[in-house]
């Protein structure tokens, strides 16, 4: 069993499992008992989200490299949290039971904080599977490797 990333909104892929949006707010004009339908997610999680101030700043300005570590960093410290933890460990354990998504609206996955959730719980010991592609699993080594 594993966790897939994946962009909300986006058609689901065979096995991807249980799809749940990791994002501060629900998607507009989709009325609540449509968003699973539409592609958007079956359980909501906006805990693991980034807060409302790291959202506000990431989208005041486009992303350098500067900006991107700065802002991993503040997620990273947010998910220290112990509430957050818990989450985490409960979606490392549950992956080993069932297959199970992890979404974000953001188009670009390695300038998302999805990105680095799946970081997160794979240093949980679990498997990962990118459904964006090559580029943001490069990314993710990169990063891993600077460790």
């Amino acid at each position: 069993m594993a966790i897939r990333v994946v962009r909300l909104g986006t058609a689901r892929q065979r096995g991807e499992g249980l799809r749940i949006g990791v994002v501060r707010r629900p998607p507009r004009g989709v009325r609540k008992s449509e968003y699973a339908k539409r592609g958007y997610y079956d359980v909501w999680l906006p805990e693991l989200a980034p807060s409302e101030k790291w959202v506000s700043w990431a989208l005041s300005q486009p992303w350098t490299d500067a900006r991107w570590r700065k802002y991993a960093r503040n997620y990273h410290r947010e998910m220290r949290d112990p509430p957050a933890q818990r989450l985490i460990e409960l979606l490392a354990a549950l992956s080993k039971q069932a297959n199970i998504s992890i979404g974000c609206y953001c188009e670009r996955e390695e300038r998302c904080h999805r990105s680095l959730l799946a970081e997160l719980l794979a240093d949980h010991g679990k498997k990962t599977r990118r459904a964006l592609g090559k580029q943001a699993a490069k990314v993710a080594k990169r990063r891993r490797k600077k460790r």
